[in-house]
């Protein structure tokens, strides 16, 4: 089990999670074509695996691309989803010289394998653009840098401004509030909490808010570690409390996905959404302004609302690289501000890890994203991300799609949980 270290506001960000590749899918999915504007420039060809398939980020990853011109770029998109599922395989088959991929724990895990090449020379150049905070949570346990954060981005409970001035809502408190409020927006005719699951990792966020809120940063850090234990009351607690609010979740979660719900949201058929900054992809640019969160609310007054999900999305470079000197150099231009400058502004949902980054070209939703996480006392990862890979893939993701399906079910669930939990985590 990898060593773990606390996360606290003045050590921003530490946290992962998931598993990728098969060869032939990246095969499957790769273009011969460089990236638009990309030069073959003494560096040659570096190949770039992206999990960035939505239409904003990837137009986003393009973009950026598109100005590096010390090498060739051919980027090989595949399915976010598909990626994260099939990481491990990938890694250890034939791997991209560079790939998307997340900080903390998640990192380490791979750095720690050894299928990462170490990027601590880089970090000497960059360095003075990130805080203590992003280097920390790019570091491998043996001390060395295998990451270089690009974006992160805040969870909190969305909705839209109009709706809500229309209705006379108040973001609320307090769990009791929040509760109040779902059903005022019931009997306005609203589903009151966009919801969907089809994916397997939305959930998670719900859970990691939960226990949070309920039990803590500490204890929750320390269950996703395999220090706690699954049937501990603790964490009965907390599906007792979500099944309390399935009543105002939109129905049928495991055939939507994110984006749908999002949709719903945008539609007004949908009151609030407990989900990442991100979800202001799925509006249009001329009703991003509309967009507002609050952060959720209090559940045990002993923690408040102390603690938020804020992952770090960034790059990494394959232990089998063929062009590690583009690949370095490909790095070091995604770590320049202007860079991020541009991905920050072509993606409203995510705001820069650079020290350096242009804030004053943010939009109010990004500046206020900004904010909240600047004033969290704890930041989590996300718990695909603080946990291990395989019991985050093989555990997590159907128990709690079970859950969502069959709400009532929490003793035998929990139960179950622990025990493949202890033949994970020996």
């Amino acid at each position: 089990m990898t060593p773990r270290q606390p996360i606290s506001r003045r050590n921003l960000l530490l946290g992962t999670a998931a598993a990728f590749g098969v060869p032939a899918v990246l095969a499957a999915c790769s273009s011969d074509k460089p990236a638009p504007g990309s030069s073959s420039s003494g560096l040659g060809t570096v190949t770039l695996g992206s999990n960035a398939s939505d239409e904003v980020p990837k137009k986003s990853l393009d973009t950026v691309v598109k100005a590096f011109t010390q090498a060739q770029v051919k980027i090989n998109t595949v399915d976010h989803n598909t990626f994260q599922e099939n990481i491990n395989r990938y890694l250890k088959g034939t791997p991209d010289d560079v790939f998307t991929w997340f900080a903390g724990y998640r990192m380490q895990f791979f750095a720690e394998q050894g299928l990462a090449t170490d990027v601590s020379d880089v970090w000497r150049e960059i360095s003075g653009d990130y805080t203590p905070a992003f280097k920390a949570a790019s570091t491998g346990i043996d001390g060395k840098q295998y990451f270089v954060p690009f974006t992160y981005y805040p969870w909190a409970v969305f909705y839209r401004k109009s709706v809500w001035q229309e209705k006379g809502y108040q973001p609320p408190k307090t769990l009791d509030e929040f509760t109040a409020l779902a059903k005022k927006m019931k009997a306005d005719g609203l589903i009151p909490i966009a919801f969907a699951d089809k994916d397997g990792w939305p959930a998670m966020g719900t859970f990691d808010i939960l226990n949070m809120r309920t039990n803590g940063y500490d204890f929750h850090i320390s269950l996703m570690a395999g220090k706690e234990s699954w049937t501990d009351p603790r964490v009965k607690q907390v599906f007792d409390t979500w099944r309390g609010l399935m009543e105002y979740h939109q129905p049928a979660a495991l055939g939507r996905t994110w984006q749908e719900a999002g949709q719903s949201l945008q539609q007004k058929k949908t009151g609030m959404y407990l989900l990442g900054m991100f979800v202001a992809q799925q509006f249009p640019e001329n009703e991003r302004d509309d967009l507002d969160f609050f952060t959720f609310p209090e559940i045990n007054p002993t923690f408040g609302t102390d603690s938020i999900d804020a992952p770090i999305d960034g790059y990494m470079i394959s232990a089998k690289a063929k062009n590690v000197d583009g690949a370095k150099a490909l790095l070091k231009h995604l770590a320049q501000a202007s860079s991020q400058n541009v991905a920050t502004k072509l993606d409203p949902g995510t705001l820069a890890a650079s020290s350096k980054a242009d804030t004053g070209g943010y939009s109010a939703l990004q500046k206020r994203g900004a904010e909240l996480v600047s004033k969290a006392t704890h930041i989590a990862q996300f718990l695909d991300r603080d946990t291990r890979p395989d019991f985050a893939s093989t555990v997590m993701i159907p128990s709690l799609q079970s859950f969502v399906a069959k709400p009532a079910e929490i003793d035998s669930l929990l139960t179950s949980i622990e025990k493949q939990k202890a033949n994970i985590f020996r």
